[in-house]
């Protein structure tokens, strides 16, 4: 619907810009000849274009505040997308030594094993 909206109003648009330009400065409409009191004198010529340029840009404003409003309602608010978060690099246990004592050796690999740079504690 928002697509088509803009198209109509590009179309609007450029059709605003048309009637303008065709327009004299001096009121004198498209200034084409013809019998004085026709349709395309210069005096219904300018009505014509000076009644159009009013259409076209009623128009264009109204065009312009309903899509202000679909697009302001449109507006959902979005899930976080957590595909490309990265995943904690999984942490190496010490290799366990032969004839140590079990609750000593882990104690003291704790201890003296550096921890990694990219390493961060995960709450649980």
């Amino acid at each position: 619907m928002f697509t088509f909206l803009l198209v109509v109003q590009a179309i609007v648009a450029a059709l605003l810009v048309t009637v303008i330009l065709m327009q004299k400065s001096e009121g004198g409409g498209l200034g084409v000849g013809g019998s004085p009191s026709g349709f395309m004198s210069a005096r219904g010529a300018a009505d014509f274009l000076t009644r159009s340029t009013t259409i076209l840009a009623s128009i264009f404003v109204l065009l312009s505040i309903v899509m202000a409003v679909i697009a302001s309602t449109r507006h959902a608010p979005a899930d976080i997308d957590t595909s490309l978060v990265r995943q904690a690099p999984a942490t190496q246990s010490a290799p366990a030594q032969p004839n140590a004592d079990p609750l000593a050796g882990a104690a003291s690999n704790a201890a003296s094993a550096p921890a990694s740079n990219g390493a961060v504690p995960l709450a649980n």
